[in-house]
């Protein structure tokens, strides 16, 4: 199995916010913004992996600016890190207005995808190499994120989280 780089799975999404997709104070429900931002994350999870991918997370998703009717959606989903048969994608979703100003940078998130054969088993996946700083940063939080994760959902033992141990010992 060839290692991969997250530029082989980049998944870039545009779309537009219609009225239908809209709250009463006109920007987009942030259920609208999750479905697409889960649609664009599994596409990368999938060119990633090879494979059926399901959502087993949602573990991050930060709503910074509302995204108002009529703008112009663009939802970019990475791989940050391939584990086992699990991966960590990382999102930035950006919204240029009606005034068609500047992209504004609207949300962040982060989704964890399992991949699966048909029968629904866990099967491995393609190693990652993080090429840009930005890449790496990202790749060495997500073993962080992901030991948190299986602290708080009690898979393992805070002691035996390594990495988050490493941020509060001093050397």
């Amino acid at each position: 199995m060839t290692a991969k780089h997250p530029s082989n799975s980049k998944t870039i999404v545009t779309d537009l916010v219609l009225p239908s997709e809209t709250n009463a104070i006109n920007t987009l429900f942030g259920g609208e913004l999750l479905a697409r931002m889960d649609r664009a994350a599994s596409i990368t999870a999938q060119r990633h992996s090879e494979q059926i991918v399901v959502t087993a997370s949602v573990n991050h998703v930060a709503f910074n600016h509302a995204i108002p009717l009529g703008s112009i959606v663009t939802i970019e989903a990475k791989v940050s890190r391939a584990f086992n048969s699990s991966m960590e994608v990382y999102l930035d979703v950006w919204y240029t207005d009606n005034n068609f100003n500047a992209p504004i940078k609207a949300n962040e998130a982060i989704f964890t995808f399992v991949a699966v054969d048909e029968q629904r088993k866990p099967v491995r996946i393609p190693e990652l190499i993080p090429e840009t700083d930005q890449e790496k940063n990202r790749f060495d939080g997500a073993l962080r994120r992901r030991q948190l994760s299986l602290v708080l959902a009690g898979k393992i033992k805070a002691k035996d989280a390594t990495e988050l141990k490493a941020l509060f010992e001093s050397k």
